[in-house]
């Protein structure tokens, strides 16, 4: 049976619109797939970040971020949840992030330089922000989405989708209408996908 990972990091828990987006699109595709979710809170339980005991191979460190990386292994479908914090993501995710980047584990180097790991899994990314962040003057200022990118294609998940919720310090209109568009956007996807057989 075919796993989704769940990852949220919104430290505004059930008011978050990028948890509530990320979700919707986690129940929609394991209600068309028969999918089992498993669900990664980093805001409420957070994955500790890196100090001396990782970085010095300390087995109770080691074993955690094991745990995580055998959890993105287990999944076919991940679905990340971030909130952007000062144009950037949380360091709860920069956590979870940090704890599955490892040599020989999730990328390696070869003589053809970087070689990601984690491979034919898809991936989906819904932010959240404050402003608008897709086009425009602030386009620049956007340190989330090409990060997250970044750090999922480098462990080798290429197939990766993304959702907006953006303006969301505009007012609750601009917010309701923000998330609709979202949850629109995950109908559409949601209906690309096949029943599982």
């Amino acid at each position: 049976m075919s796993n989704i990972l769940l990852v949220t990091s919104s430290p505004r828990g059930a008011a978050s619109h990028s948890t509530a987006v990320a979700t919707a699109l986690a129940e929609r595709l394991a209600a068309q797939t028969g999918a089992t979710i498993t669900r990664r809170d980093v805001a409420a339980d957070p994955v500790p970040h890196l100090d001396g005991a990782f970085l010095t191979g300390e087995a109770a460190a080691i074993g955690r971020s094991d745990a995580l990386i055998a959890e993105v292994f287990a999944a076919d479908t991940i679905i990340i949840a971030s909130a952007m914090v000062n144009f950037a993501p949380a360091s709860t995710l920069k956590a979870w992030f940090d704890n599955l980047l490892r040599q020989g584990k999730t990328f390696r180097y070869s003589e053809r330089g970087a070689e990601g790991l984690v491979t034919g899994k898809t991936a989906y990314i819904v932010t959240a922000s404050g402003g608008i962040y897709a086009d425009g003057p602030q386009k620049v200022a956007d340190f989330q989405l090409p990060y997250l990118r970044h750090l999922l294609e480098f462990m080798g998940i290429v197939d990766v989708e993304t959702i907006a919720v953006e303006g969301v310090a505009f007012g609750p209109a601009q917010a309701e209408q923000s998330v609709a568009a979202a949850l629109a956007r995950v109908d559409t996807i949601a209906a690309g996908r096949p029943l599982a057989a």
